[in-house]
């Protein structure tokens, strides 16, 4: 299947911001509950403005289901994130805000459900400014039957202008160390027409991988190539308050990003933070200090925390959305995953054998490339959860490696594409999950974008195996888009 996105009524890449002097950011949603969800927009301004949010059923508001007031200020850079409670489950919303006279762009979001048959996510993950451009969300912006997209990091990146990729300039043109410069990044990133766009249509649920921070972060800094980072203490702390400042996410009091979010007894999903919690340094190939029992990817809070999250599980199916490829891959493609923490991946199969948690997805990003698995132990081990690799909306993938020989070498890997960006549908039911990846063409091309659908594959309940399904999913229709 090939399909051409369509026109969302602008030429270029930037939403004008002559176009909304007030709202040019637009507005966001996220971390749906069944009587609540995050709401966020910001307001170009340069003293304190006081405003109103509003939530609707219909996108005239002829009635206001929630309201209230709001401030925008300079302690959070004038973003605005509210926590709409008292709303109803399983009920598609719309929402704006107004301020100075102006109204915002209306949103659309949707709450999660007590109870459900069926869901539909949209996983996307890497998504590059100076690369190219973000075809991937203005294909998911299109779609009405999406509960939720999963963003599972790297949603900005924090190089220097034409430090990596050259097809749009990046704000900052230094790389990004202070407050100040993730705040501008970021505001160019929401300028984006198609993010933007992805943003009003469908509730986001996010984690950070690294470039939120900086490359191949870790609990007390990095090993990449930036080694005139800030002090680490002061650049983590900038990073994670403009996220917080930016994204859509339900903030915890200690800055944490894991946490559960439920949906009915169909789907418990939980997100990790396997980069800046609690991570151990990352050590080269070979170093004798990987195979140490005491080594951490999420840290030991975290690390209890999901054993007895999987525990007292009651939902039908598991989704663990996390930042690395978990699966153990041929020593020529590894870099930076699990394979470097294999006594935490061993006591995370643990938990899965001794606790007989079944029906478990592990959703991961970072590799720029698509993958379908069954975990296991080791080649010969009956699998125990499945692995699903969403590709890059923008980033570069890999096409000088051997997608076929990686399969050849190692049996439990189902699917392999290195080098196409795209994006992945998650449909669940009852009886199984289905995963479909789509590609797109021409990131490099603000015209290009046309969406290719990639393979498709089935978990049957209560198997945790991958059966190879040629079928496309169903295009469902969903309640309308927000009108422009």
């Amino acid at each position: 299947m090939v399909s051409a996105l369509p026109a969302l009524g602008c030429s270029k890449d930037e939403v004008p911001p002559a176009a909304d002097p007030v709202f040019s950011h637009g507005v966001a949603s996220g971390d749906p509950l069944p009587d609540a969800v995050i709401l966020w927009t910001r307001v170009t301004a340069t003293t304190r403005v006081d405003g109103r949010w509003e939530v609707s059923q219909d996108a005239t508001f002829a009635t206001i289901a929630s309201s209230g007031p709001f401030v925008a200020d300079a302690s959070r850079n004038w973003t605005v994130k509210i926590d709409a409670t008292g709303l109803a489950p399983a009920t598609t919303y719309y929402y704006r805000f107004r301020a100075l006279g102006r109204t915002s762009p209306i949103g659309r979001t949707r709450t999660a459900p007590l109870d459900a048959r069926a869901l539909r996510f949209a996983v996307v993950s890497c998504a590059s400014v100076p690369h190219g451009y973000f075809h991937v969300y203005r294909a998911i912006a299109a779609r009405t039957d999406l509960d939720a997209v999963i963003h599972l990091g790297d949603y900005i990146y924090e190089y220097a202008e034409g430090e990596y990729g050259s097809v749009r300039s990046s704000e900052p043109t230094h790389g990004l160390r202070t407050l100040d410069d993730y705040r501008q990044r970021y505001a160019q990133y929401r300028r984006d027409r198609d993010l933007q766009e992805a943003h009003r249509q469908h509730p986001f649920i996010c984690i950070w991988d690294d470039h939120e921070h900086v490359d191949n972060a870790y609990r007390e800094g990095t090993t990449g190539d930036n080694p005139d980072v800030s002090p680490w203490p002061a650049q983590r702390k900038a990073a994670s308050q403009a996220y917080s400042e930016w994204i859509p996410i339900r903030d915890q009091p200690d800055g944490r990003i894991w946490r559960a979010l439920r949906y009915g007894t169909l789907v418990d999903l939980f997100l990790l933070d396997t980069r800046i919690w609690g991570r151990d340094i990352q050590l080269p190939e070979g170093d004798p200090k990987i195979a140490d029992a005491t080594r951490q990817i999420l840290g030991a809070d975290q690390e209890t925390w999901l054993a007895e999250q999987l525990r007292t599980s009651t939902a039908r199916w598991k989704l663990v959305g996390q930042q690395v490829m978990m699966m153990s891959v041929p020593s020529w493609f590894r870099d930076d995953c699990w394979d470097e923490y294999p006594a935490a991946r061993g006591r995370f199969y643990d938990v899965l054998e001794r606790e007989k948690v079944a029906d478990v997805v592990v959703l991961s990003c970072d590799v720029h490339s698509s993958w379908a698995a069954e975990l296991s132990r080791d080649e010969g081990s009956p699998p125990l959860a499945v692995e699903l690799i969403t590709p890059a909306v923008s980033s570069p993938g890999n096409k000088s490696r051997d997608a076929a020989a990686i399969a050849r070498e190692a049996a439990f890997i189902k699917y392999v594409d290195l080098s196409k960006n795209g994006f992945v549908i998650l449909s669940v039911a009852e009886e199984r999950t289905h995963a479909a990846w789509y590609h797109v063409e021409d990131v490099e091309d603000e015209d290009g974008g046309d969406v290719t659908f990639g393979a498709g594959f089935t978990v049957p309940r209560g198997a945790a195996r991958l059966e190879r399904d040629a079928r496309e999913p169903d295009l469902q229709a969903g309640p309308a888009l927000a009108p422009a």
